[in-house]
């Protein structure tokens, strides 16, 4: 597998993982491409998915090495008992430096793994806020209560304020140093056309905390990856 893939923390029944963005979680239904389970069963035997990361969402995921934690852990998924943290870049300002998105969740009637906010979905719980606000983008941290499929994703479209580089809640638009410095911004002699610093979703799955089969609270965290500590770097130093 070309993507290096950073174990953050390991047991005899499960294994928790810092999934670099552009990987899928599991096998699509098309077996299009490597999965991180396929990866994983290479290893191991056989492992148990317990939660899944989109595949362009970078991020802490969790799997299970036996049936009876994969039933053990699941079930705390299931019952809301974990605590989930993201990180994420959306666009605009924000009205409010912290909130809550109440709004049910859906799939689009027409449209295959595109979802929505409707009356008729299931209950979906997001609450955010404010970390730090670089010009036209504002950097937040997630706690969802649900997990429903895209549910931060869908959830900041419903607000106003989609995640950065989302090609379907938003936009596909990278982001651009020219964009924060604007005037002072001048394109290399020896660049064409310019660099971005960001083109892929700016989400990173951060934090979770459950109850392990032995009876221990773990609490475990996923590092940035590489790119958005850059671009939060390069925001920090033009931002000033």
């Amino acid at each position: 597998m070309k993507n290096k893939i950073d174990i953050i923390a390991e047991t005899e029944h499960w294994i928790a993982l810092n999934k670099p963005s552009g990987l899928l979680s599991i096998p699509d239904r098309e077996q299009s491409e490597p999965s991180l389970k396929d990866f994983l069963n290479e290893k191991y035997g056989k492992v148990y998915i317990i939660h899944r990361l989109d595949k362009a969402t970078s991020g802490l995921i969790l799997f299970a090495k036996d049936e009876d934690t994969h039933k053990f852990l699941s079930k705390q998924f299931e019952e809301r008992s974990v605590e989930k943290l993201y990180l994420g870049l959306v666009n605009g300002t924000l009205m409010s430096k912290e909130g809550s998105v109440d709004a049910p969740i859906m799939e689009h009637p027409g449209k295959t793994s595109y979802y929505i906010t409707h009356q008729k979905g299931k209950p979906s719980l997001t609450d955010y806020q404010l970390l730090q606000e670089f010009g036209h983008y504002s950097w937040l941290q997630f706690q969802i209560h649900t997990g429903r499929t895209h549910q931060i994703r869908v959830h900041m479209k419903h607000i106003g304020h989609p995640i950065v580089c989302d090609e379907l809640y938003g936009s596909p638009a990278p982001v651009l140093l020219s964009s924060i410095k604007r005037k002072k911004f001048k394109l290399s002699k020896a660049d064409e056309e310019e660099r971005p610093l960001l083109n892929r979703l700016a989400l990173h799955a951060w934090k979770l905390s459950f109850t392990d089969v032995a009876g221990s609270k773990k609490e475990l965290e996923a590092p940035l990856s590489k790119d958005l500590r850059a671009l939060l770097q390069q925001f920090e130093k033009w931002i000033k």
